[in-house]
């Protein structure tokens, strides 16, 4: 009887469902492709681990190229698995693209965004354009710390902690300002304004002293001192800049930076009695004495 049951099972599991081309698929290899799809997703894993293991020793790689190699290793093991295993269910590829193609006019335009965005995060990884760590701003205003790059989607995280997903598709076709693209070292415009009137050496000898004097100023070599530069004829004010560069650990807490320099400007200016304006408007009142008609 258990002989008779064992020969049930075997004759169910490879009885032919549908032909696709390599021979009948069966459930013996439907299974049989789905292991191989299993164990590709916890080969990946292993992978992954094994890349992170290569950040040690003489030869250690940055971080940004152990995570480019680990995403590309688990998604070409992943393909290389779902192939296989779809090949080991009886799938003929031939076919399949046969198939594939007359139902790419139904749902082309349905997954053309998703292809898209994955197509745009291999890109990428590959062209390293964009590296996890890098501080940039997109031109619809979003600005953050590149944390994670997907398979559809990037993640920002902003000065915030909140996370922005980004599509993929918008950092290959948009605009994006790179900050810490090729070095981490960033020189920032703080506008202030002072009066008219001011005397300009004073006042520029003042705003230099107190950029000179904060921690977060870079000023190791010739090209890296602040400057101080006129803008503009302002309404009520005389319109500058500071120009600085800050140390690496700085680049990307922008808003930080310029408060921190904005009060040290206030500072100096207090000390110096140097005035900084506010609005002002002339106001022109014109009476009409004339008396009234009959």
């Amino acid at each position: 009887m258990f002989d008779i049951s064992i020969a049930s099972v075997l004759s169910v599991m490879r009885y032919p469902l549908i032909d696709l081309g390599k021979g009948p698929v069966t459930l013996a290899s439907i299974f049989a492709g789905l292991l191989v799809i299993v164990l590709s997703l916890h080969l990946a894993r292993l992978l992954k681990g094994s890349v992170g293991s290569l950040n040690r020793g003489r030869y250690a790689l940055t971080p940004s190229s152990i995570y480019t190699l680990e995403r590309i290793s688990h998604y070409f093991v992943l393909i290389a698995g779902v192939l296989i295993g779809v090949s080991v269910m009886g799938v003929d590829f031939g076919k399949l693209a046969l198939i594939v193609s007359a139902l790419s006019v139904g749902i082309g335009f349905g997954l053309q965004a998703i292809v898209s965005n994955f197509v745009s995060g291999l890109i990428i990884l590959l062209e390293r354009s964009l590296k996890v760590g890098d501080f940039v701003q997109l031109d619809s205003g979003v600005m953050g710390t590149v944390t994670e790059i997907r398979v559809r989607a990037t993640v920002i995280t902003t000065a915030e902690n909140s996370e922005i997903l980004v599509p993929n598709a918008e950092f290959v076709n948009g605009k994006v300002t790179n900050f810490t693209h090729t070095d981490n070292f960033c020189r920032q415009r703080i506008p202030f304004g002072v009066a008219y009137g001011t005397d300009k050496t004073l006042m520029n000898e003042c705003v230099i002293k107190a950029a000179l004097a904060q921690s977060i100023t870079l000023a190791d070599t010739s090209e890296h001192q602040p400057q101080v530069i006129m803008k503009a004829f302002g309404d009520s004010s005389l319109d500058f800049e500071l120009l600085v560069w800050t140390r690496p650990e700085f680049s990307n807490r922008p808003s930080l930076v310029r408060g921190v320099y904005l009060s040290a400007i206030d500072d100096a200016f207090r000390e110096n009695n140097i005035s900084v304006p506010f609005p002002q408007r002339d106001l022109h009142v014109v009476s009409d004495f004339r008396e009234p008609r009959a």
